[in-house]
């Protein structure tokens, strides 16, 4: 596969998961603010993307940046999946175990809110940041694999 094939490749994955990201969303499971945090890196994954396929001269350097990117969203995977699992507390504002920090707390926004530490979705026993953060390392990866060639 050449370089650009490996590029087109992990950039589609980032956008799949963020259109599928989406989809869970507008089928009624809302994001948590951590849920939100890993859409951010995959955005950027997908800029790097059309950019190293149109900027063919600069692959290389933006391979890099993308692995960073998927690195980015893979390690707020694996921190969320840890939060979830109890592995370690997450932070206070999205928790359940701390308070909420709500900037209006009588506000008559009913927007759900999600706590980080609650598994809203999972299959085979994994949730959605678990999938995430699996994805991701594998779409690093391949930002590495055209990195190199």
């Amino acid at each position: 596969m050449t370089k650009s094939q490996f590029i087109l490749i992990a950039a589609f994955g980032s956008f799949a998961l963020l259109a599928g990201a989406f989809l869970f969303q507008f089928s009624g499971y809302a994001p948590c603010q951590m849920c939100l945090w890993q859409r951010y890196p995959h955005a950027v994954a997908v800029v790097i993307g059309l950019l190293a396929l149109i900027l063919t001269r600069f692959q290389t350097q933006l391979a890099i940046l993308g692995a960073l990117a998927a690195l980015t969203t893979g390690a707020i995977g694996v921190y969320h999946t840890g939060v979830e699992r109890d592995w370690w507390e997450g932070p206070s504002s999205c928790t359940g175990g701390g308070g909420l920090n709500l900037t209006d707390p009588l506000s008559t926004d009913i927007a759900p809110i999600v706590m980080c530490d609650d598994v809203v979705w999972s299959l085979l026993g994994l949730s959605m940041a678990s999938y995430n953060a699996l994805i991701s390392l594998v779409l690093a990866g391949l930002w590495i694999k055209a990195a190199l060639r």
